[in-house]
């Protein structure tokens, strides 16, 4: 299962500036290079549309890792994104945080792991669950 290791909090209201490359970067055979550094990039306003709503979490656990989601991996999650069928989100189950995809399926609710070792969550009678916030990048050390 993927646990929410810690909450954070965007820290300030500076902006993160860094250069922006004009070209794109090949993964397949490599092309020329270009010399063109272009506009500044502020990572705030290209990660984060609501920052009032919006925190890190880092991940522990291995339930997400068919979705690209690794333990370490820290989330931006916006609080005020409404989730839908598909969304990756860190919900609130029975007190305890967990992310996994949303789905809607035969008027039920249901959490899905992106990792065939994990069953879906699906609620009984007694168990809450609540959606905390959707998933809307990934950020992870390589």
């Amino acid at each position: 299962m993927v646990q929410i290791a810690k909450i954070r909090p965007l820290a300030g209201d500076k902006p993160l500036i860094l250069t922006l490359v004009s070209s794109t970067v090949r993964a397949g055979f490599p092309s020329p290079a270009d010399d063109y550094l272009e506009t500044p990039l502020d990572l705030n306003r290209k990660l984060v549309q609501n920052p009032a709503a919006t925190f890190i979490v880092e991940v522990a656990g291995d339930s997400m890792t068919g979705a690209g989601i690794f333990p370490g991996d820290l989330l931006v999650v916006d609080k005020s994104c409404e989730s839908r069928d598909g969304s990756i989100v860190v919900a609130v189950v029975n007190g305890e945080f967990t992310v996994k995809r949303l789905r809607h399926i035969g008027g039920k609710i249901i959490l899905e792991a992106a990792n065939p070792a994990y069953k879906p969550i699906t609620f009984g009678e007694g168990d809450e669950m609540s959606v905390w916030g959707v998933v809307k990048h990934v950020i992870r050390d390589v």
